[in-house]
């Protein structure tokens, strides 16, 4: 019998599959009692599985990374897609086909490198310039990002899609500058490419996508400021010459302030023409892959409209004709 990848699942269909652990939790409901909830991924995406009255031997049975075989049933859930389980238990990796779980070819990841590259040598500034060569020469740390996602559920939450996102905002900034002399190219260049980079530790992706001990208790923001101090003093060691101190503090404020509101835990508000530029377009680069996956993955495959999402309190329409009516008929617009 095929698999059945979590993108194809329906309501009400049972489950009998392996997928890979991620972000378990032992949680009590509202009568005190224990549940296990756990991300679960294959190539396709992910999905929040839920098994309840569970026990802390279930939950210490497995670790987040581990293959295993869950056995319940589909269900929507506030216009999601959701698995309750029955039982689950862990599984050999070697009794696995490790192509199920590799993720899909969503992104060309080389010719992204390539692309980020070419980019970042377009930098008329020769103290910016040296500090992105420091980046691209590190090639233990362009490891990581040719691999890390930009999340672990909302936008971009597949391999290479921090890179994806990344290269996708800097040629928003090249689209962008022409139309506002005022910005400073060069710097916001250089934030587009530094803003996310801490996600190569705040993200644990090997198998599934979580969050590493860092990640929780530091984050991606104060993770890539500490970053950028490590590549400044090396870009300043191989130049012989110290990085203005006033560029220094500019890229550091476009991290600090790009997720652009207190409320979505960005420590400074954008003062600079480059921080305001920044976060606005680094949000338009996420709702869109947000929204087109949605519509990608929506359950509601007859319609032309999404389920209703209570986070975004709305409904999104996917069209009808050359858009079609459904997740099948979409073109996977992550490539």
């Amino acid at each position: 019998m095929p698999r059945r990848y979590i993108t194809d699942l329906t309501p009400q269909e049972p489950i009998d599959e392996v997928f890979v652990a991620g972000d378990k939790q032992l949680r009590p409901n509202r009568a005190g009692n224990l549940y296990l909830q756990v991300e679960l991924s294959d190539r396709s995406g992910s999905v929040t599985a839920r098994l309840w009255n569970a026990s802390d031997a279930i939950y210490r049975s497995f670790d987040n990374g581990d293959y295993l075989r869950v056995t319940g049933t589909a269900q929507l859930f506030q216009g999601a897609m959701q698995i309750i389980a029955t039982k689950l238990h862990r599984v050999d990796p070697a009794e696995v086909d490790e192509a199920d779980f590799a993720p899909l070819p969503a992104v060309e990841v080389d010719k992204l490198v390539l692309r980020l590259g070419e980019i970042l040598r377009t930098l008329d500034d020769p103290p910016l310039r040296t500090l992105a060569e420091c980046f691209l020469m590190d090639e233990p740390f362009m490891a990581k990002l040719m691999m890390a996602p930009a999340g672990t559920k909302n936008h971009h939450a597949y391999h290479g899609g921090l890179i994806e996102h990344i290269v996708g905002l800097m040629e928003l900034v090249l689209g962008v500058c022409p139309h506002y002399p005022q910005l400073n190219r060069d710097m916001l260049v250089m934030g587009a490419f530094i803003h996310d980079l801490g996600k190569t530790d705040e993200l644990s992706y090997e198998h599934g996508l979580a969050y590493t001990d860092e990640g929780q208790l530091i984050g991606h923001l104060v993770m890539a400021v500490e970053l950028l101090n490590a590549k400044v003093a090396e870009a300043e060691k191989l130049s012989g010459e110290p990085i203005p101190h006033d560029t220094v503090l500019r890229l550091k404020h476009l991290i600090l302030s790009h997720h652009g509101e207190y409320a979505y835990g960005s420590p400074k508000l954008p003062m600079t023409l480059e921080a305001i530029a920044l976060s606005m377009l680094d949000n338009l680069d996420a709702k869109i892959n947000t929204f087109s996956k949605l519509m990608d993955e929506d359950p509601n495959v007859d319609s032309p409209w999404t389920t209703y999402n209570p986070n975004l309190e709305r409904k999104l329409y996917k069209g009808r004709g050359e858009r079609g009516e459904g997740r099948g008929e979409r073109v996977d617009e992550r490539g």
